[in-house]
C-alpha cells in the first residue's frame, strides 16, 4: 500500500535548491505530477501570513519541506543569528500551517548535523541529543533539531503525520558553488577545477585533512525521500525519523585526491591547520531506511565526474 496518491497535490517547499530540485525529479520520474512550487520572490517563508494565505490558496495534500538557510563551516561561523532565525522561521511557519491547513502528510528535511560531535559510529538516530553539537554549525542543527521535534510533538499531540529524514553530506546537481558559503565537496570542485584551468602549483585545503565525510549524490536522497512518503508509516513507539546516506566514509585528504583526479589538477595539496576540522568522524547508521528497499545507486565513481561536468558547463554559461 502507497501512502501517496495519484491525484496528491505535493508542495516542494525549497523546490530551487539542491536537495528539492532533486525531490522534484524524484516524484516526477515516479508518477505524480500535481507538484507545487513557489520561488523565494513568490512566497517569502519567513512570513508567517503569507504562509497561511498561500496554503488557503493552492490546498496542498503533501508537503515536502527541503527549504532551509544553508552553507558550509565558513558561513555558518560567521552568521550564526541568520542560520538559527531564519530556518527556525521557515520550519514553524511551514510545518504548523500545514498541520492547522489539513495537509495529510508532511516530510521534513533535516541533516546529519543534528548528532553530537563526539558519537558512536555508524550514527544511529537514537544518538540525538546525546551530547554536545559540533561548535561550527550549531546553530543551524538546533534549528533542524528544533524543526524536527516539531514534527515529533505534533505528531504525538495531534495526530499530524509528519516524518523527517536527515541526509548526510550531499553533493550533486544544483550545489552551491560559492567561494567562502559551500559545502565541502562543492568547495573542493570550484577549487581544484580554478587550479587545473590556471595549472597552479598548489592548492591549499582547510584544516587536517584527517576528518572522515559520508557523500551521497542528491538524486539518491530524491529517491530515499519518495519511499520514505510512500512507503513509511512509523508507528507510535518509534522514531519518526530516519538516516539517509551510504554507510561509507573516507577521509577529507582522501576526498580531496578523489576530487584533484576528477578535476585533472596534478599539483601539490596544502593543508591549512589553522582552519578548523569541524566534526572528525560522522558515518551514518542507514539500516532502517534500507529496511524500507531503499539503497544509494550512484557510487562516487559515478557521481564526481558528472557533477564536475556540470559545475564546468556552469562556469562556460556565466563566461559565455
Amino acid at each position: 500500500m502507497t501512502l501517496l496518491r495519484p491525484d496528491d497535490r505535493i508542495y516542494v517547499a525549497g523546490h530551487r535548491g539542491m536537495a528539492g530540485s532533486a525531490i522534484c525529479r524524484a516524484l516526477t520520474r515516479a508518477g505524480y505530477h500535481q507538484l507545487l512550487t513557489t520561488s523565494r520572490a513568490e512566497l517569502d517563508l519567513c512570513d508567517g501570513v503569507a504562509v497561511e494565505a498561500w496554503f488557503e490558496k493552492y490546498k496542498p495534500s503533501v508537503v515536502v519541506l527541503a527549504a532551509a538557510k544553508v552553507g558550509g563551516i565558513q558561513a555558518n561561523s560567521s552568521y550564526p543569528a541568520d542560520f538559527l532565525l531564519e530556518n527556525l522561521k521557515i520550519q514553524t511557519h511551514v510545518i504548523e500551517t500545514a498541520w492547522h491547513s489539513g495537509v495529510r502528510r508532511l516530510l521534513f528535511l533535516g541533516s546529519s548535523c543534528i548528532y553530537p560531535k563526539f558519537v558512536a559510529q555508524p550514527i544511529r538516530e537514537e544518538a540525538l541529543l546525546t551530547g554536545s553539537l559540533e561548535p561550527t554549525n550549531e546553530w543551524y542543527a538546533i534549528a533542524k533539531i528544533a524543526g524536527l521535534k516539531l514534527c515529533e510533538a505534533l505528531r504525538r499531540q495531534h495526530g499530524f503525520d509528519a516524518i523527517s529524514l536527515m541526509p548526510t553530506n550531499l553533493y550533486g546537481p544544483g550545489d552551491n558553488y560559492h567561494p567562502t558559503h559551500s559545502h565541502v565537496m562543492a568547495a573542493l570542485i570550484r577549487r581544484f577545477c580554478e587550479a587545473a584551468a590556471m595549472d597552479a602549483s598548489s592548492v591549499t585545503c582547510w584544516g587536517s585533512g584527517t576528518p572522515r565525510r559520508e557523500l551521497l549524490h542528491v538524486d539518491d536522497l530524491g529517491e530515499a525521500c519518495v519511499v520514505a512518503l510512500k512507503l513509511w508509516q512509523p508507528g507510535l513507539e518509534e522514531l519518526p525519523y530516519l538516516n539517509v546516506g551510504t554507510g561509507l566514509d573516507l577521509t577529507i585528504r582522501e576526498l580531496s585526491e578523489t576530487v584533484a583526479q576528477a578535476t585533472g589538477y596534478q599539483g601539490a595539496i596544502l593543508w591549512d591547520n589553522t582552519k578548523p576540522d569541524g566534526t572528525p568522524k560522522k558515518q551514518l547508521d542507514v539500516s532502517r531506511l534500507e529496511a524500507l528497499g531503499w539503497r544509494p545507486r550512484i557510487p562516487l565513481a559515478v557521481g564526481l565526474p558528472s557533477t564536475v561536468a556540470l559545475f564546468r558547463e556552469q562556469l562556460l554559461r556565466a563566461v559565455s
